[in-house]
């Protein structure tokens, strides 16, 4: 797939921000959690930094998710039996997620004391 255009590469990355959306909760939910620290910080008139502080928070989150759901896919494609080393790697990847989640928790601690 290497040398495609532009427009070709975005839609396969669109595509895939699709499939996870439709066939994981969690990301979902964290997308509605992102929509929510949004429109916050709208109605708080919350400072550029805090918007950027938001902005790469919520990446951050988002980003581990979806890594989460395309390891996750691949595992059980490539090893659909349970098998130890699958189950760990999945479980270090949703230990990523969570790393981010709390992150995300502390800048919104940090948000609410300013």
């Amino acid at each position: 797939m290497k040398g495609q255009p532009f427009l070709k590469r975005l839609t396969f990355a669109l595509n895939g921000i699709g499939l996870a959306f439709r066939r994981e909760p969690s990301l979902r939910f964290h997308i509605l959690a992102a929509f929510a620290v949004l429109l916050v910080l709208l109605l708080t008139q919350a400072s550029a930094l805090w918007w950027a502080i938001g902005a790469v928070t919520i990446g951050t989150v988002i980003m581990a998710e979806l890594f989460n759901a395309a390891i996750e896919t691949l595992a059980d494609h490539l090893h659909p039996q349970q098998h130890p080393e699958i189950g760990a790697v999945k479980d270090i990847a949703a230990g990523a997620v969570l790393v981010a989640s709390i992150a995300a928790i502390l800048v919104a601690v940090a948000f609410i004391l300013r």
